[in-house]
């Protein structure tokens, strides 16, 4: 069948009420502004001040969770829980927003300048920042030491998967070696996913060879198993996670295979419960700018054959996640629970 359009508006309503239709609230329209986000991000052609967006807890506002170490936000005085109002004009206040709607106010062209205003401890801040491509650090890594734990422990903060996270994440596990490290602790609060074979390939760092990583299901079944091939660069030294309700995606698969294998504890508070895997795919030929869409096309099943879909991933050890420390959040259990 064909139809008419009037406009293209109508038809890009008309695509967007057919994908609604279907139920999957993560098949959807992707209008132009952003789609071009999505591709942008995936390709490094990225312009803004360097913050990572996130929901408040409540979910009725939209916060920066972290600020990338030199850019314009961190220069300017930006900081971590700061709740924005409004960003050029657009405000940001009717707790409907979301950290998608934000970024797309906050990236534009490189060299312009763009207002934030922010609440800050029952405040309003004003900044002015200028955007600069944004490389964003997806992998950080630090000592620390805890009460009532023998030994160093080496943190290593992953924000998202990505394909260089495992070569990243095992030259961190050398250096923190190297530093005294004994214990790890992965923090992956708000990460939420990436890309999938990043998520596997750091997951075998820490396990040894023929373990299950992951299943993906379509409808007609398993159509790719993935496993480890060798064993990774420490099968034996204590590991902890620390996720929360924002961790998703190719960070829950990743939980998940640590997880099940009886590789690590897992920490803070149940996962998000995306266990889908995605396709995105641009409505039209190039230039059009008519958007794209996101299309679900599998989904994924852990080691043991749960489906983390809108379930998420048990903690194993209730703790805290609101803190700016990852060690901090941890009681001492987490570092000496038998798994």
């Amino acid at each position: 069948l064909s139809k008419k359009y009037k406009n293209m508006d109508e038809a890009r309503k008309e695509v967007e009420s057919i994908l609604n239709s279907l139920g999957d609230r993560y098949t959807r329209y992707l209008p132009p502004a952003k789609y071009e986000s999505i591709v942008n991000a995936a390709t490094g052609n990225l312009f803004g001040v360097g913050v990572e967006l996130a929901q408040s807890s409540d979910g009725t506002r939209v916060i920066v969770s972290d600020v990338e170490p030199n850019g314009p936000a961190a220069k300017g005085g930006l900081k971590p829980k700061d709740v924005f109002v409004e960003v050029d004009g657009v405000r940001f206040d009717d707790d409907k927003a979301t950290p998608d709607d934000v970024a797309l106010v906050v990236r534009g062209p490189e060299g312009s300048k763009v207002g934030v205003v922010v609440e800050r401890d029952g405040k309003i801040v004003d900044f002015i920042l200028t955007r600069e491509p944004i490389k964003i650090t997806s992998v950080r890594s630090y000592m620390g030491e805890k009460a009532g734990v023998s030994g160093k422990v080496g943190i290593i903060r992953i924000k998202n998967f990505s394909g260089t996270t495992a070569e990243t994440v095992k030259s961190e596990i050398t250096a923190l070696k190297k530093k005294g490290a004994t214990i790890f602790l992965l923090d992956l609060r708000g990460n939420p996913g990436g890309l999938l074979p990043g998520g596997v390939d750091t997951a075998s760092l820490f396990l040894e060879a023929n373990k299950p990583v992951v299943f993906v299901v379509d409808k007609k079944g398993i159509v790719d198993a993935q496993s480890t091939l060798a064993d990774g660069i420490d099968v034996d030294s204590p590991l902890v996670l620390l996720v929360d309700g924002n961790t998703a995606s190719a960070a829950e698969v990743f939980t998940a295979a640590l997880k099940e294998n009886h590789r690590a504890v897992v920490a803070g508070e149940q996962t998000f419960g995306k266990g889908i895997v995605q396709t995105i795919r641009q409505i039209g030929d190039e230039g059009n700018n008519n958007g794209g869409v996101a299309v679900t096309i599998a989904r994924y099943e852990t080691p043991a054959h749960h489906d983390i879909n809108k379930q998420g991933i048990p903690v194993d050890v209730k703790s805290g996640v609101d803190c700016g420390d990852a060690l901090s959040c941890l009681p001492r259990e987490a570092f000496t629970m038998k798994i």
